[in-house]
């Protein structure tokens, strides 16, 4: 397939691929908090084992989330390569700020509030489906209670398993297999957080007709964006790895793998349903869910307040700067003509 790239299409294009890669360093915490907080890993071995499976789940999901994004939440008659671009900043914004004060929120929200905040500001509510908006802002609560039940199920089940072992051999067991259930959690990022970026940058080939909506997207796509992400991953975001794996309650090897298995799971469903969720929402509910096993004051529920808060804020935060850099770019583009 020949493709003819016009100088904004190829900027959007780059953007997203930053906005990937900030996606990586901003979500690392997501799949290194646990592993690292138990001292399984160092920091710096963690990020390579978490980047090594972001890159590689491209092998392993197939493409619906990306397909969801790319024609499930703007009609794609509708969708120009400027809103793109003003979206892809609004999301990059977001990240940013959150990142800076270590708060983890989500990319994934992130992204859809700012094309959603974009494509409004160019054609007002009627271009949302809002069929896709629904299921995608109905997983903002199911996705950590989801990940806070089988969080929870897997930590009772554990602890009822090895009741009768001493905890120096279940601990030692378990440190083993964090490197399973760390594995497993990056694999589920990657399939479902890399496949947003794809979403994005195959809109902006519909929009410049250099796609039509029924084509596939290329393979070039998918590796790109998996490689961006793996990278942003080894780059990690120190500042919510603290926050994640620590801050919200102690985790000892055993309620990382919990944690970590119980998040892998809730993502494998999502994405096996082309649902595009948070795995920040995921991984921070199934880490609520094995701490509590050990009691309501295991958690800091303060730190896990704060965090809901940002979850809140960030479809109407980056739809907000989403909107705003579309007028500005509309404005400076009019001004140019």
């Amino acid at each position: 397939m020949d493709f003819d790239f016009s100088l904004s299409v190829w900027i959007v294009i780059l953007l997203a691929l930053v906005f990937d890669f900030l996606n990586g360093m901003h979500d690392a915490a997501n799949s290194i908090a646990t592993i690292v907080s138990t001292r399984v890993l160092s920091p710096q071995a963690a990020v390579f084992w978490a980047a090594f499976f972001n890159f590689v789940a491209f092998a392993f999901f197939g493409l619906k989330v990306a397909n969801n994004i790319a024609k499930g939440v703007v009609d794609p008659a509708l969708i120009t390569v400027t809103i793109v671009g003003a979206g892809l900043v609004g999301a990059t914004v977001w990240n940013i700020v959150t990142w800076y004060f270590g708060i983890p929120s989500s990319s994934s929200h992130a992204l859809v509030g700012g094309f959603a905040g974009s494509a409004v500001a160019a054609h007002g509510f009627d271009c949302l489906i809002s069929e896709g908006l629904i299921k995608i802002g109905s997983f903002i609560i199911i996705a950590p209670l989801l990940g806070m039940a089988v969080g929870w199920t897997i930590m009772v089940l554990t602890m009822w398993a090895f009741r009768k072992s001493a905890y120096s051999k279940v601990s030692g067991l378990f440190r083993k297999l964090q490197f399973v259930s760390a594995a497993l959690y990056s694999l589920g990022h990657g399939g479902n957080d890399a496949q947003k970026t794809m979403g994005i940058i195959f809109a902006v080939l519909i929009a410049s007709k250099n796609m039509s909506p029924k084509d596939p997207i290329p393979l070039w796509i998918v590796l790109t964006c998996h490689l961006a992400m793996g990278l942003g991953t080894l780059a990690g975001g120190w500042r919510i790895v603290k926050t994640m794996g620590s801050r919200i309650c102690h985790l000892q090897p055993v309620h990382g793998f919990s944690a970590e298995t119980g998040g892998a799971l809730c993502l494998y469903g999502a994405s096996a349903l082309g649902i595009p969720v948070s795995t920040t929402h995921t991984i921070t509910g199934a880490i609520v869910g094995v701490g509590s096993t050990r009691g309501k004051r295991a958690v800091r529920w303060s730190v896990a307040g704060t965090v809901v808060w940002a979850w809140i804020l960030t479809i109407p935060a980056s739809a907000a700067v989403s909107a705003i850099s579309y007028w500005i770019i509309a404005a400076v583009a009019a001004r140019m003509a």
